[in-house]
């Protein structure tokens, strides 16, 4: 009789546990559902005032009330295509599908782009994800010719990617900045379609000396670093977009965190990954970071809490969390990515239906101390929050 009555619990036990898993997976699939049912209606009206126009163009943020629409040659000019990529694939709606081919092929010149490092960016997030859902070869040879058009940007000298042209006023000569981590996915994917493995010897040298030179003690990142091409030698360590030379930027820590960790998942070296969850710990246990884990435009900024969020911050480093959370330390990193993008699903950041000038998030910052884009959507916040969705529903499948 006891045994019989251990057994029957054991099983009700079972049974309680396996409906608690069902219902939080169903709250998961919901809340992604909602957000992706969201996405698909304002990107649907945001289409929509594009094709009245007849032309082909590519929306970045709202400044002053106004759309403002950008050239292929614009570093953000990729995400706008990739966005629509996601909702297509989480939405399952093939009408999204001629949209994004459509928005994506439009950048077609920019495989042979060599006047920046964003060539990644802009190819990379539209080509990278029509390629992966698609399946068109034609575009492997794209992502070749753009990886070709990057490495022209190589310095062998310093073994780094120069990532903006001189510029006297500065007193730069060969500066490379945090964001270059993110153009490096395009070197090696380049390298498994071509077999060119400079590709792939490129973005290793490239990630290595941002190890060496980017990173502070307390593993806070400088926004730009001058290099001499010639020697390798450290001229100047400065910031574009942060506060202060000695600041950490938030959305520079965001881009390094992302960086190291898609380092680490085409090399498997682990210093890669190493250097992103040191990196993460730096702003998880910053007394400045907000307990929502939507960052301060600047973790140094000087007057908080009385300045800026930055939504696309916190979009970027909540899929960088969800991708790291497959490689170690699961329940941590994917609590954080979760609690992030609770966050930007709530009303504080998620715009209204028909507002925001279509943009799914609100409250993002491009360049404060430039007075540019402060407070307004952009279309990199979007398009990491997708993504941050994809990969949460990916992690909930399993």
């Amino acid at each position: 009789m006891k045994k019989t009555f251990i057994l029957i619990a054991i099983i009700a036990a079972g049974i309680f546990s396996q409906s608690c898993q069902n219902k939080s997976g169903e709250a998961a699939t919901d809340f992604i559902g909602e957000n992706v049912k969201f996405a698909a209606e304002q990107y649907g009206l945001q289409i929509a005032e594009i094709e009245k126009s007849d032309k082909v163009l590519n929306p970045k943020s709202i400044i002053n009330g106004k759309m403002k629409y950008i050239s292929p040659q614009e570093w953000t000019s990729g995400f706008f295509p990739g966005s629509l990529w996601y909702i297509y694939e989480l939405s399952s709606d093939e009408k999204w599908k001629p949209l994004a081919t459509k928005y994506t092929e439009a950048l077609d010149t920019i495989q042979y782009f060599t006047g920046n490092h964003d060539v990644g960016f802009m190819i990379y997030c539209s080509y990278g994800n029509a390629l992966r859902l698609t399946g068109n070869e034609a575009y492997k040879n794209v992502i070749v010719n753009a990886a070709k058009s990057l490495s022209t940007r190589f310095r062998p000298g310093a073994g780094i990617i120069q990532s903006w042209n001189a510029n006297k006023k500065k007193d730069w000569t060969c500066p490379v900045i945090i964001d270059n981590m993110m153009n490096l996915e395009l070197m090696f994917e380049a390298t498994k379609f071509s077999g060119d493995s400079s590709f792939y010897n490129i973005a290793v040298t490239h990630a290595d000396n941002t190890i060496k030179h980017h990173y502070r003690p307390d593993y806070s990142t400088w926004h730009v670093v001058d290099y001499d091409p010639e020697t390798g030698d450290i001229r100047h360590k400065n910031t574009h977009q942060g506060f202060s030379d000695e600041s950490a930027w938030a959305r520079g820590q965001a881009w390094g965190i992302y960086g190291f960790t898609l380092c680490y998942r085409e090399t498997g070296d682990r210093k890669y990954l190493e250097q992103a969850e040191k990196a993460f710990e730096f702003l998880a246990n910053h007394p400045n970071m907000p307990a929502d884990g939507v960052p301060y435009w600047d973790f140094n900024a000087p007057n908080i809490p009385n300045e800026n969020r930055d939504a696309s911050t916190a979009a970027i480093l909540a899929s960088a969390l969800y991708e790291m959370s497959t490689y170690d330390n699961s329940e941590y990193y994917k609590g954080w990515a979760d609690k992030i993008v609770q966050s930007l699903s709530s009303a504080e950041y998620r715009a209204n239906l028909g507002e925001n000038g279509h943009f799914i998030l609100k409250h993002s910052v491009g360049s404060l101390p430039h007075n540019s884009e402060v407070d307004v959507p952009l279309n990199y916040a979007d398009y990491y929050f997708l993504e941050a969705l994809k990969r949460k529903r990916d992690l909930e499948r399993k």
